[in-house]
């Protein structure tokens, strides 16, 4: 047996080891954490400095002045009172960069993505895990084995095939494959799996509801989390979408932000640091806005989902 004081010495080890433990894994995060956004502070505030200043030091941790005339020469709105050397700046990113044509353009793909993306994914899933058929392992099988085959496989094909129907300088094909995305239906049936009743269903069957109905009026609410996780990787992975969008997208007027940013930043003339750190902080300004506004789904969606009973 062990004395009193035995038990009370035990009692504050195991006390200070938490503490230990706490602080170490709370240093650990405000380290990650640094990491992360010591590059995107550092961006904004780069934004916000000449180019003259930037040659001097490229990491500046304080804001400066430049930001207005940054804006001015990064959209070709300079005074005419501006001197030559910037007036020849600003006249290279002349129509390269269209900062709301660029936004329409991009949250137009991204957002129609986005929404097809996590709809279609989330009612592929629920039809697997909820109902028996045939070929239930094998489609699931056949998901998984397209979420294998890399995009730049099946790149040339595509483009060619959308020449033929005429859809060059179209929308459409950036936005209607978003209906097949074996990676979101492979996490939406991991979160339904862990953590979606089916008795639910069958109840709402006895009581006359309709499949569709069921769907939308019940699983999509229980779904939230996962959904929102998944709004947030697809409105990324759509939004900074380079590769396909360049290869589509030809018309000056189509041109989406990450193709506008990629024009800026190959001028090897005349370079403007202050003025490309400013393209590339507006460029991800809405994904900053979209990560905060659904951020809370985050722990909880990929804590779901990647528990199984």
């Amino acid at each position: 047996m062990s004395m009193p004081g035995q038990a009370g010495s035990n009692d504050a080890n195991y006390q200070r080891n938490i503490k230990i433990k706490s602080g170490l894994i709370m240093a650990v995060c405000i380290l990650l954490t640094l990491v992360c956004l010591v590059p995107i502070y550092i961006l904004i505030v780069n934004s916000t400095h000449t180019h003259t200043e930037l040659s001097e030091n490229p990491s500046r941790f304080f804001f400066g002045t430049a930001l207005g005339s940054n804006l001015k020469t990064l959209t070709n709105k300079l005074p005419a009172d501006a001197g030559k050397a910037l007036v020849r700046v600003a006249r290279q990113y002349s129509g390269t960069f269209a900062l709301g044509r660029g936004y329409i353009n991009s949250l137009i793909i991204a957002g129609c993505t986005t929404g097809l993306t996590v709809f279609f994914s989330a009612m592929t899933a629920y039809g697997i895990v909820v109902y028996d058929f045939k070929l239930k392992s094998a489609a699931y099988t056949f998901i998984i084995g397209v979420m294998m085959i890399p995009v730049q496989v099946s790149s040339a094909g595509f483009v060619r095939f959308m020449y033929s129907l005429g859809l060059i300088n179209n929308f459409i094909p950036l936005i209607v494959p978003a209906i097949a995305a074996p990676a979101v239906i492979f996490y939406m049936h991991s979160y339904l799996k862990s953590s979606f009743p089916l008795a639910i269903v069958e109840a709402a069957r006895i009581d006359g509801c309709s499949e569709f109905r069921t769907f939308l009026t019940i699983s999509i609410p229980m779904m939230k989390p996962a959904i929102a996780v998944q709004a947030i990787f697809a409105f990324v992975s759509n939004w900074n979408n380079y590769y396909t969008q360049n290869m589509i997208l030809k018309n000056d007027t189509m041109k989406t932000i990450p193709i506008m940013v990629s024009n800026v930043l190959a001028f090897d003339k005349n370079v403007d640091y202050g003025v490309n750190y400013l393209c590339i902080t507006l460029s991800i300004l809405p994904i900053v806005i979209v990560y905060f506004a659904l951020s809370k789904y985050i722990v909880g969606g990929v804590a779901l989902g990647g528990v199984k009973e």
